[in-house]
């Protein structure tokens, strides 16, 4: 965590200071309404001033026109925001649900560095079939959209409009998408058969 010296803030600023950095660097921004909800203010107002303080004091900083722009000033050299934007399949292809938190103002600040490449979205892993390549159910796993991808690579794909994560098998004569739990069989695209590659993985984010 990012600190800095708190000893000349009132003691109430002070304990907004603190929330904040903690949950800027656990990757949250949080609104003026969830600071107000935090500490019972009565107003998002109460809250507006303390953060006004403390950017103008050089404690945070904020990005123009954004809900939740805040961010912690000396952190990494490049926050990156990342949209949650639905959920993909560990197991059997589920449903894409794209669009699931897209509001540009409902993003997590993460340190670039946690991923390579660098990806464009999060989407939440359900099911369990990556699991021995350290994907685990409930994991935010960071995509880089791309239509195509080596052969070996871990990929989002899309198949007869459903997604799924798996690690990508491709010959010159099949392309299999191979699970990472010997419980899970490969999935086979069948000539014909509608596939896309929506995006290869680049890293994970484990909650809690």
């Amino acid at each position: 965590m990012y600190t800095v010296d708190t000893t000349d803030l009132p003691p109430q600023r002070a304990a907004v200071l603190a929330f904040l950095q903690r949950e800027l660097a656990a990757g949250r921004s949080p609104s003026l309404a969830e600071i107000a909800l935090a500490f019972g203010f009565a107003s998002r107002n109460a809250a507006q001033k303390h953060v006004q303080a403390l950017v103008a004091d050089g404690l945070l900083e904020q990005a123009t026109g954004r809900s939740r722009g805040l961010r912690l000033p000396g952190g990494p050299a490049d926050l990156l925001p990342l949209a949650v934007l639905g959920r993909v399949a560990a197991g059997q292809p589920i449903g894409a649900d794209i669009g699931l938190g897209a509001d540009p103002d409902d993003r997590l600040w993460l340190d670039r560095r946690l991923f390579s490449p660098t990806p464009d979205y999060l989407l939440k892993v359900q099911g369990d079939s990556m699991i021995d390549d350290g994907i685990l159910d409930g994991d935010l796993v960071g995509v880089q959209r791309s239509a195509d991808a080596r052969d070996g690579q871990t990929v989002i794909a899309r198949i007869d409009g459903e997604l799924t994560i798996k690690r990508l098998q491709r010959t010159t004569r099949r392309i299999r998408l191979l699970p990472r739990n010997p419980a899970h069989a490969p999935i086979e695209i069948e000539r014909g058969q509608d596939f896309a590659i929506e995006g290869v993985y680049c890293g994970l984010l484990r909650q809690g």
